[in-house]
């Protein structure tokens, strides 16, 4: 059965879009059991109402793509479906090709959102805004979209599209790194443009309860009577244009998630503890990607 999660419009496209999906890097492991897991991860979320699904054809040479493509058999068109272009093939003929083995890998006739997945030092920016317009006007994608850019560089994507918008932008964005909210998301905001927070627990550093920041983060949460990560996933989802996609390899894990939104929100106080203990970083210092 599928339920109705906290949603938002997502950028311009007015599309209403779960604050909390699930994202797809890693997924697969390295067993048929890490494989199963994930997929029953994806249907659990599918069934919570996280019908933000993230991949891309980098993630496990394409197997988180087709581990996709099982989990939302007979679902698709609840899904709203998110896959990346690499950069190394982001040439005009080359991303036309990228973005057919993706949607040959999901076994779907269109993606719903199609991102560049970070900025390319070997194709012109123009070679690949053409070939997304292209993708557009053929059905094979609904929406262009960016990851990793920087305002300067989603102006020059902008730029090079004649005649659709930008729709995302997805950056690194978690609690020991909100960078883009000193000149990235006002920017987003104001030009309609979603942003997409990645990796919102970090990688390997999201803060134990026995540290100073970890502390804080249990004394809200069992305020709220929440986790930890639970309070976090809230923080980074206060602003109306912002989304996140944990990782969705484990259905515990997606439980947990989806506790994360519903009939609670952090109060003022809270907010102000964790920007406390999680200060902006210099505005001077530059986007960081995984």
């Amino acid at each position: 059965m599928w339920i109705k999660l906290l949603r938002r419009k997502f950028g311009w496209t007015g599309l209403d879009v779960p604050v909390i999906g699930m994202g797809t890097w890693m997924i697969e492991g390295r067993s048929r059991d890490a494989e199963r897991r994930a997929i029953d991860a994806l249907r659990l979320g599918l069934d919570l109402g996280m019908n933000h699904i993230d991949t891309a054809e980098m993630y496990g040479n394409g197997r988180a793509e087709e581990l996709v493509s099982i989990a939302v058999e007979d679902q698709r068109e609840h899904v709203f479906l998110v896959s990346k272009v690499l950069p190394s093939n982001s040439s005009y003929q080359g991303t036309l090709k990228a973005c057919e083995r993706s949607l040959k890998r999901l076994k779907t006739d269109f993606i719903d959102l199609y991102l560049i997945h970070w900025p390319s030092s070997q194709h012109p920016i123009e070679e690949t805004m053409r070939a997304m317009e292209k993708l557009v006007d053929e059905g094979m994608i609904r929406f262009i979209g960016v990851s990793n850019f920087d305002v300067e560089q989603l102006r020059e994507a902008q730029h090079a599209l004649k005649k659709y918008r930008i729709a995302c932008n997805q950056v690194l964005y978690h609690l020991a790194y909100r960078g883009i909210e000193h000149d990235l998301l006002p920017y987003c905001a104001e030009n309609g443009i979603a942003i997409v927070g990645y990796s919102p627990f970090g990688h390997g550093n999201f803060p134990s309860s026995h540290s100073g920041e970890g502390k804080v983060l249990a004394e809200i949460a069992k305020r709220h009577n929440r986790t930890m990560r639970q309070v976090a996933l809230n923080f980074l989802i206060r602003d109306p244009n912002l989304f996140t996609i944990p990782k969705a390899g484990n259905p515990d894990h997606i439980r947990e998630n989806s506790g994360a939104v519903g009939d609670w929100k952090l109060t003022d106080e809270d907010i102000a503890a964790i920007d406390r203990m999680f200060p902006l970083p210099r505005a001077d210092k530059p986007l960081e990607m995984i």
